[in-house]
């Protein structure tokens, strides 16, 4: 019988994923719902299938192989009590660390709980059972592809991690029939690295995107400086990486563009290191691969294009790949200087957040530290550059807008000598209010409050929300809460707990108070300033700045995907090529 593949994309990813990782050896069991699964490896030259009607015998005879062999194992079940049956087995090779792979196939789970024949619950696995248990969904999308794909990887790799051990992948079918004679399609691989390993080979243009990262040591940076120039790299940053190395590049107000064509931004291999990052704009400049360097070692596909994942200290990582003559740094200057001119032309912005960077950006004092509250905040400040000794962060982690007051509060106490600035929105400050009534606020506390009576973020000309038009302020962008831009009640609020209250409406009133908000030298009391903006004039700000460019071939491209969408775009396209 010549091979066929099941039409079933989830067992399609597991079959290939089994192949690029090596799992050769499976040992199955009767059944209906791996039918998918058996039926199309059972004559596929590159597995040896072995038979046990008993599940607990084939995940024993599972460890002997795997012992004996010194090869991941895969056993196959169907549903109904089938998986339990695995139990001892599996407990066998977790204490052993045998790279055995269960694979339970089943109805779909969402059928779990109705007495439907043969289904059962697996979401709850024993401590000691597995390393680490994945529910695959059935495919009906992209979403459903890459989130297979990921946990198929994961699996894979956790077979052999950390000395390895079993694995559980729940595996659900729709008994899709014909199965059909052709080439099982190709899947995403990604690999894990450690030290001591063969490292893969870095080709073409190289970039370094840092998320969240806590403070650099000189030596870390010199890693990354030097890791840049043998390799002409460029390193994408926002204000909460906190490179401030030679190859930095605050890429966010370049990425933003609406009309601007970004391909020769965007590197081959893009090296992805830190944590949670509140750029988006520059998220979407990402490589065609991306490799993600932690001592965590886990899957994290923040682009969707991940392909490696290096195990290890990210000094280590640099190092390993600087071993090399000096290159040239061209792909660094061409970003710098596509930014640069950028900059050059940014017209004159409303009285908004932006604004207010644009004018306390660079006046920061020098060694200060700023936090900034998502996402309006930290997304108005990425535009502009900060002073090289300045640093600082945003609760990016969690991405709420609870806890940022208590948290600048929290790092100032840490150096009461310096200036901690903050600068957050209305409902962010109203949230987390009672945080300055703290009886350790010092005075090197200084909190700009952006107060435009909502969630602005929601009134934004880009947010989907603005479909609703004003009719988003009642419910979608909370307007009118909390004094709905009362003149005092934040003024009195602060000044009966000990603070100096300032406040702008205009340019003019705000450069005059600037002055004295980003002095260098302690003040005899905390800062409030409460800044009051227009909700639309925040909106057209953001529209302006991210329109400053004018490539009259990427707008035709942005308004035609704008008027098609993305499946429009696609069938125009199909009709093209014929």
């Amino acid at each position: 019988m010549s091979q066929q593949y099941t039409k079933e994309i989830n067992a399609q990813i597991v079959i290939s994923l089994l192949k690029a990782h090596g799992v050769k050896k499976v040992i199955t069991s009767p059944g209906a719902t791996n039918v998918a699964l058996v039926g199309s490896i059972q004559n596929d030259p590159f597995f040896t299938v072995y038979s046990s009607v008993d599940e607990r015998s084939a995940a024993y005879m599972a460890c002997g192989l795997a012992e004996e062999s010194g090869e991941p194992v895969a056993i196959s079940c169907t549903g109904a009590t089938a998986s339990r049956n695995y139990i001892p087995g599996l407990t066998e090779a977790y204490y052993r660390k045998l790279p055995v792979l269960a694979i339970t196939s089943t109805q779909a789970t969402a059928r779990i709980g109705h007495h439907i024949a043969q289904v059962i619950d697996r979401s709850s696995i024993q401590n000691d059972i597995v390393n680490l248990s994945v529910d695959l969904p059935i495919v009906k999308d992209d979403e459903d592809k890459w989130e297979c794909e990921i946990k198929v990887n994961k699996a894979m790799l956790e077979l052999t991690r950390f000395g390895g051990g079993p694995v559980h992948i729940n595996l659900p079918t729709t008994y899709k029939l014909p199965f059909e004679s052709k080439a099982l399609p190709a899947y995403r691989v990604i690999k894990r690295f450690t030290m001591g390993d063969e490292l893969p080979v870095l080709k073409g243009k190289v970039a370094v995107f840092v998320g969240s990262h806590k403070k650099w040591t000189e030596a870390e940076t010199l890693a990354v400086d030097n890791f840049c120039a043998i390799n002409n790299a460029v390193v994408f940053c926002d204000h909460t990486s906190n490179y401030k190395g030679k190859y930095r590049v605050l890429l966010a107000l370049l990425a933003t563009q609406e009309s601007i064509n970004k391909t020769n931004y965007i590197p081959d291999t893009l090296i992805h290191i830190g944590e949670v990052s509140g750029d988006y704009f520059t998220l979407s400049v990402a490589g065609r691969e991306v490799w993600r360097v932690s001592e965590d070692g886990e899957l994290r596909d923040t682009f969707r294009k991940l392909t490696n994942v290096f195990q290890m200290k990210e000094s280590c990582f640099f190092r390993a790949y600087s071993n090399g003559d000096l290159g040239n740094d061209s792909y660094y200057l061409m970003c710098r200087d596509g930014l640069d001119e950028i900059r050059s032309k940014i017209p004159e912005l409303p009285f908004s957040n932006i604004w207010v960077a644009s004018q306390l950006a660079q006046r920061l004092p020098e060694n200060s530290i700023i936090h900034l509250g998502i996402l309006n905040s930290l997304r108005s400040w990425n535009f502009y550059e900060i002073p090289k000794t300045v640093t600082s962060a945003s609760n990016v982690g969690g991405f709420g807008i609870d806890g940022s007051l208590s948290s600048i509060l929290g790092a100032s106490l840490s150096e009461p000598e310096k200036p901690y600035f903050c600068v957050l929105g209305d409902l962010a400050f109203f949230y987390d209010m009672n945080a300055i009534g703290n009886r350790h606020v010092g005075n090197n506390l200084r909190i700009m409050l952006i107060n435009n009576g909502k969630g602005t973020e929601f009134r934004q000309y880009n947010s989907g929300a603005a479909y609703f038009g004003e009719k988003a302020d009642d419910f979608i962008a909370a307007a009118e809460h909390y004094g709905n831009k009362s003149p005092t009640l934040v003024k009195q609020y602060v000044e009966n707990l000990g603070f100096e209250y300032m406040t702008a409406s205009t340019k003019t009133s705000f450069s005059s108070m600037s002055e004295k908000f980003l002095t260098s030298e302690t003040t005899k009391r905390p800062l409030v300033f409460e800044v009051f903006t227009d909700s639309d004039l925040e909106s057209k700000a953001l529209e302006i700045i991210r329109n400053i460019t004018d490539d009259k071939t990427q707008t035709i491209k942005s308004t035609a995907k704008k008027m098609l969408g993305t499946k429009g775009i696609g069938a125009l396209k199909k009709v093209l090529k014929k």
